[in-house]
């Protein structure tokens, strides 16, 4: 294993410097401050001094691979140790089969069977590392499996163009060394190729050991000065990795875009987290810094735009910088790395930048390894790291919140009070003040309204449960006392059906008429 990429390997002196500053000034601050960073958790689990990165167990570089190391030379002689004994198996079925002749085909075929699917299902190593002769015959199936239709190979796209001739064009003051600079990344990009069945970290290996290779005969070989050998890997890692970012970017065989998603949805959760709560020493009323907090977001969200890790860490440092002047043009004073860190926690929550953990595993497995190793990109790119890990883990007592406000702003039922008038400085404008007072207008609504609906919600319930208890008393009145329907009774008989005596009675008047 040649791969030498510590990611945020920092020397331990520095190291200890700076957990103890920062210590320092969290004890000073631990009624304000409300972020605490354990240095502890983003050290190495190994405890040698260096960073460790979620994406190797919590190893730093170094020990992630010798952990790694040891677990492919486990793997390999576990390999080694079931190829001998499918062997011993095969050579006592061939023994036993030689006792009946009907019997050897059936016991051979069921054992080559079970051979084959044993083989096929533990023994990949074995082929990958030890059978040169298999690669040959596994070449021809992967080309046909893999390659792209001829029409999608003239469709090369116009930034990848441009790059070759970028390319071409650099290598040519380099004279010899640079046509064979130029043979072997064609060689590579055709050996990556055929190696699309591999895991992505296994691909990151082949990467990493082309890099180390090429600047070792740059600096052995052909005695190139440090500073054109670092220029030079700068234009072989955006050479290749232009070709073969649509391959390595978020493939499908991770779950990086898993990860992605979740990030995002982490971030949008946390929308309502202010300035305030973050201790972020940035003040957005001054249009300068404004435009810096707006120039920064811009960065980091451009950085999926780029193919190149070198490129994709240029934004980082880009973002970083803006931050930095940022806070020196607010505090009258230069910034140090205990306002830096929540600053881009903030950047980042503000921003929620697209493919965030693709993008950081992408920088992590195929960037050149000096850059992560050494120097300012570096830096900037460990401090990124521990603003996700920092977000992925934020809770109440993160944002000196107690729990029941932070579950309560979780889950949109409240939002925090927003800053009030009467603290503004004198010289702020009367539309921030105005705007401040809307805001809060607006929240004292919200809460109102929350209330209200609250209420009606209760009070539709006690409807709802009082109509219920009516109804049912109704029915226990109902079954104590049922209603009997009588029979209808007779019709009245007429008025003078009882008087007997209706033949004593004078006949009725007749009219008469007068004459005139």
């Amino acid at each position: 294993m040649r791969r030498l990429t510590p990611l945020r390997e920092v020397p331990s002196p520095l190291l200890r410097a700076a957990a103890g500053s920062r210590r320092k000034k969290m004890n000073l601050k631990s009624e304000r401050r409300g972020i605490h960073v354990d240095q502890s958790e983003l050290l190495c689990k190994k405890g040698c001094g260096y960073y460790g990165n979620p994406a190797w167990q919590g190893f730093c570089s170094k020990c992630w691979r010798e952990e790694y190391h040891k677990a492919r030379q486990k793997q390999i002689q576990e390999d080694w140790e079931l190829a001998e004994r499918l062997q011993r198996e095969e050579e006592e079925a061939y023994a036993s089969s030689q006792s009946t002749q009907g019997a050897q085909s059936l016991t051979f075929s069921k054992f080559e069977e079970k051979k084959t699917n044993e083989k096929t299902r533990k023994v990949t190593t074995v082929k990958k590392f030890f059978t040169a002769s298999s690669r040959t015959g596994a070449k021809k199936e992967i080309q046909e499996a893999k390659a792209p239709s001829p029409s999608i190979n003239r469709q090369a796209s116009i930034e990848t163009d441009r790059v070759s001739k970028e390319f071409i064009e650099f290598l040519k003051t380099y004279q010899k060394p640079g046509q064979d600079i130029y043979k072997q990344c064609k060689l590579f990009l055709d050996t990556m190729n055929h190696k699309r069945n591999l895991s992505i970290e296994e691909q990151s290996e082949c990467a990493q050991d082309f890099y180390q290779s090429v600047a070792e005969k740059l600096q052995t070989r052909w005695k190139v000065p440090p500073e054109k050998v670092e220029k030079a890997m700068d234009q072989i890692e955006k050479y290749i990795m232009t070709r073969q970012y649509k391959y390595v970017f978020c493939p499908e065989t991770t779950d990086d875009e898993k990860k992605d998603l979740a990030v995002q949805k982490r971030i949008r959760a946390l929308h309502w987290v202010t300035p305030q709560m973050l201790c972020v020493p940035v003040n957005e009323e001054i249009p300068e810094v404004s435009d810096m907090v707006v120039k920064a977001i811009t960065d980091i969200i451009e950085m999926d735009s780029k193919r190149v890790p070198r490129d994709k860490l240029a934004c980082i440092t880009k973002c970083s910088k803006h931050i930095f002047n940022a806070i020196k043009v607010t505090k009258n004073e230069p910034a140090s790395a205990d306002d830096f860190l929540p600053t881009l926690i903030y950047i980042v929550l503000k921003g929620n930048p697209p493919r965030l953990q693709s993008n950081i595993q992408y920088i992590t497995r195929f960037c050149n390894p000096s850059r992560l190793m050494t120097g300012e990109d570096g830096y900037y790119f460990t401090n990124l790291c521990c603003a996700v890990a920092f977000i992925e883990k934020l809770d109440a007592q993160s944002l000196n919140l107690s729990q029941e406000d932070f579950d309560r702003f979780m889950t949109g039922q409240t939002s925090p009070k927003k800053q009030e008038s009467d603290s503004f400085s004198p010289d702020v404008c009367l539309g921030v003040k105005q705007m401040y007072k809307n805001l809060d207008l607006l929240s004292q609504l919200n809460e109102r309204q929350e209330r209200i609906v609250n209420e009606a919600k209760k009070l539709e319930k006690d409807l709802i449960d009082w109509t219920d208890g009516i109804t049912k008393e109704v029915q226990d009145i109902v079954e104590k006392y049922p209603l009997e329907i009588k029979p209808k009774s007779q019709a009245l008989a007429a008025i003078d059906s009882e008087n007997v005596e209706n033949d004593k009675l004078p006949p009725p008047l007749q009219p008469q008429v007068y004459a005139g």
